[in-house]
């Protein structure tokens, strides 16, 4: 695909179609790289990329079951306060 250098600002780039962006998974940040010299834009992955889809699945497979209670038992809170003092 041949693309035109355009002026942005007082530096030159190109304008990315959605659909690339979106082949690529690139959505805010990107690394750039210079190797032989070709310019090589790779998609940057956030810590928790994909967290939401897989939380989505978990919740249909009916396999988001706490594995602490939600509730504090106080007794154990009272143990554990004596132990440090």
């Amino acid at each position: 695909m041949q693309m035109d250098i355009i002026k942005i600002g007082n530096s030159k780039g190109i304008r990315l179609p959605v659909a690339v962006l979106k082949q690529c998974k690139i959505e805010s940040t990107v690394e750039l790289e210079i190797k032989d010299n070709c310019i090589i834009i790779k998609p940057v992955n956030t810590p928790r990329q994909g967290w939401a889809d897989a939380f989505e699945l978990m919740r249909k497979n009916n396999d988001d079951a706490l594995l602490v209670p939600d509730e504090i038992d106080n007794g154990l809170l009272e143990a554990w306060d004596e132990q440090k003092h």
